[in-house]
């Protein structure tokens, strides 16, 4: 299955995807890695795998919806079947959204519904959460609110910070989103009627990779 990787920075997620394809593990070919940041060091990593790379700076155009006209064009002569935001900084508008419903995937650093948006970590510490996690779901016009597909939690210690909780997440990222992406290569997993469903069966609740 052809992917679009969307990176801002240094492409983690990006990288475990890409090697695992490469490896054949993935039934996913990542024809592009697009960044809105030149200095992205996801770039890097992508051009020594011998990935196509392609930048769009959003200063160079005069509004979200033209530089997300350009960034569909570009898109388009990939022809990818799924777009994957891996770490990519800007809100989608709702016409790139339309043209791939459905096909939009994206992992947030948080336990969703809770602490959409950004700073994830630091407003855990703040609010004396007892658990942190990460989420995988299809994107939809509302920020951080499309349907959640697998999350994987962690306890918050005492000892935590906002860098040790980042580093412990990002593992868990790395378990998680390319299983996402399996199934949905393998056509388990689709977005129908504002849901997710896996193997014929709508998720209410997020399943847990302990589980499935």
């Amino acid at each position: 299955m052809p992917i679009a990787i969307l990176i801002s920075g240094r492409g983690s997620n990006m990288r475990v995807i890409a090697e695992q394809a490469a490896k054949g593990a993935l039934m996913t070919d990542v024809r592009v890695v697009l960044s809105d940041q030149p200095t992205a060091a996801g770039l890097g990593i992508a051009r020594a795998m011998n990935i196509p790379t392609e930048v769009l700076e959003p200063s160079k155009f005069p509004d979200r919806a033209s530089f997300d006209r350009a960034l569909l064009e570009v898109l388009q002569g990939y022809a990818p079947e799924l777009i994957v935001l891996a770490g990519f900084m800007r809100i989608l508008t709702p016409d790139f959204i339309g043209a791939y419903a459905g096909r939009i995937l994206n992992i947030h650093p948080s336990l969703l519904p809770k602490y959409r948006g950004l700073h994830t970590h630091r407003r855990v510490l703040e609010a004396g959460d007892a658990e942190h996690g990460v989420s995988v779901h299809f994107v939809t016009e509302e920020l951080d609110g499309g349907p959640v597909i697998l999350q994987s939690r962690i306890p918050v210690t005492p000892a935590d910070t906002e860098d040790s909780l980042s580093a412990r997440v990002q593992q868990c990222e790395h378990r998680i989103y390319p299983r996402v992406l399996e199934w949905y290569a393998q056509g388990r997993l689709a977005f129908r009627d504002h849901h997710a469903w896996l193997d014929g069966k709508r998720l209410d609740e997020p399943l847990d990779p302990a589980t499935k």
